[in-house]
């Protein structure tokens, strides 16, 4: 196989097919020898637009059987313009290159627009900031998000810039480190000292009554997906006193990657994280036990006390392992502080 041939022109690519290409389909052959730059689907869709030619002869069926020797030629079309539009919205930038981004999300705010939220977002300050860095994600200018922090939750994220380092970031993400190459951990401040000092919470996930928020749910409901959160206690705070309400700071470490797990989870043990308004509403009154300032503090503390402070991957282009923590914001780091002066 030839590489492709960087002098054919503007957006074209001419390759020739090897003896290892004889009887492979169309798109698994040319999604080979494009060297990871385009999904098998990006390819496919490439094929039905007519931008693939087969010895001078457009092809428009991915699952057309190569011969060896055929020259391929491939029109990549400029990355269409990301439908969000770019705006200035000052990031926390820990690291970044041609390949990615890390940033230290602050509490507050939304990763991706939506509904109620089309501006504002993280994909917009991104689209801004890294113009024309990025390559296109599935052929749009636009940041690939590989995972997600809730609205309320602080921390490092991780951004893909090119098309190859999504499909590899998200391949990561999706076996949530069974692979090695992938570690994440939590801090949360929640309610009550939980009685042992490590645990594992394995119960499955499923959509609430309101169909809105998360709930454990049984197994075999259709919506149920299996779900396991580990914990460390890192701090105890009031332990054997009763004259006051007790708390943790807990280090969690998900083995998979649910939506809102955590905050589901550690409410499911009887320890929801403080501030939590979906899933720590009924101990919401415990602030009430606490010495002031610390009550006022707790009771106007309007987010769940939860930050992603560390996230170590494998880089999808260098292949070099990276790791990135970010510390306590400060509103959060306050609250604490103020449980390890009872």
């Amino acid at each position: 196989m030839n590489a492709p041939d960087s002098e054919a022109g503007k957006g074209l690519k001419v390759l020739e097919a090897g003896a290892d290409a004889a009887g492979r389909r169309l798109d698994q052959w040319l999604a080979t020898a494009l060297g990871g730059d385009f999904s098998r689907n990006r390819v496919q869709a490439l094929i039905r637009q007519g931008a693939v030619q087969v010895g001078g002869n457009v092809v428009t069926e991915a699952k057309r059987k190569m011969a060896a020797g055929e020259s391929v030629s491939v029109e990549t079309p400029e990355p269409e313009p990301a439908e969000p539009r770019g705006e200035n919205i000052p990031l926390d930038i820990l690291y970044e290159d041609v390949d990615l981004i890390v940033i230290n999300k602050p509490a507050g705010l939304v990763v991706h627009p939506g509904a109620g939220n089309w501006t504002g977002t993280l994909v917009n300050a991104l689209i801004h900031h890294c113009g024309e860095s990025l390559s296109g994600i599935g052929g749009v200018k636009r940041p690939g998000i590989v995972h997600r922090l809730d609205k309320e939750t602080s921390g490092v994220m991780v951004v893909a810039k090119t098309d190859l380092a999504h499909r590899a970031l998200s391949e990561a993400f999706a076996d949530h480190g069974a692979s090695g190459d992938l570690e994440r951990a939590y801090q949360a401040l929640v309610w009550g000292i939980p009685p042992r000092m490590t645990g594992t919470v394995d119960a499955p996930l499923g959509r609430a009554a309101d169909r809105v928020r998360r709930a454990v749910v049984p197994e075999t409901r259709d919506d149920a997906r299996h779900a396991i959160t580990h914990f460390t206690v890192l701090e105890k705070f009031a332990e054997g006193r009763t004259d006051t309400v007790q708390a943790a700071l807990v280090e969690c470490r998900l083995e998979t990657g649910r939506t809102h797990q955590i905050r589901v989870h550690m409410a499911h043990i009887g320890h929801p994280v403080i501030g939590d308004p979906d899933y720590g509403q009924a101990f919401r009154t415990k602030a009430n036990r606490l010495p002031e300032p610390l009550k006022d503090k707790v009771k106007s503390f309007s987010r769940q006390a939860l930050h992603a402070g560390l996230l170590a991957f494998r880089h999808p282009a260098t292949h070099i392992e990276l790791k990135f923590e970010a510390p306590m914001p400060g509103d959060m780091e306050e609250i604490v502080g103020g449980f390890r002066n009872l």
